[in-house]
């Protein structure tokens, strides 16, 4: 064989190589930015407890933290942003606008992507409790009593219910490696008001 007729092997396996490193780096950087940034949003989030006026993570930033989301049982916590925009949920979960905050009447709807901030929503069981602190430091704990999986524009969530409601959503099935159009939904009742 003549080295021109070996050049072809020699490439397919470097480009694949190359291919490959480059899509474990696309998937590298997106957990690390996901991780930064809830350490972040962590700062802004107790300093705006602690001053009672909204503070934002990054000095760039167009939304700034509004709730703690916990599950102790998983030792699962998170930062939400207000918004759930494409750019608000590449750094956390989302409150969707237009839905109540923690403890009112209706449902409060958080959202965030099922593999970064809201990955712990697979292990959660029914009847895990589950914390939900606002930004003016109180906090209001729901327990798990259902989930569903929905079409993206089909939720069948009421939000005019009278009831104090949360419900966490995020992208259906957990391990897809595409968005596709169904959702996980993880419905909680209100058990015991803010403190």
């Amino acid at each position: 064989m003549t080295k021109a007729n070996n050049m072809p092997r020699l490439i397919t396996p470097l480009v694949l190589a190359l291919l490959g490193l480059i899509l474990f780096g696309q998937g590298t950087y997106i957990h690390a930015k996901a991780l930064l940034a809830q350490v972040l949003l962590e700062r802004a989030f107790a300093r705006t407890i602690a001053t009672g006026h909204p503070v934002k993570p990054w000095s760039w930033a167009d939304t700034w933290p509004v709730a703690k989301i916990e599950v102790e049982r998983l030792h699962a916590s998170t930062i939400v942003l207000a918004g759930s925009s494409g750019q608000a949920l590449a750094f956390g979960p989302g409150h969707v606008e237009q839905t109540v905050d923690a403890g009112e009447r209706g449902v409060a709807v958080y959202s965030a992507h099922r593999d970064t901030h809201f990955r712990f929503l697979k292990d959660v069981a029914i009847g895990d409790e589950i914390d939900v602190t606002r930004s003016d430091g109180k906090t209001f704990r729901y327990r798990a009593d259902g989930s569903s999986i929905v079409r993206f524009d089909q939720s069948g969530i009421d939000p005019l219910t009278d009831r104090h409601e949360l419900v966490l959503s995020t992208c259906w099935p957990f391990d897809a490696l595409t968005s596709g159009p169904e959702r996980y939904l993880l419905h909680a009742t209100l058990i015991e008001p803010g403190s």
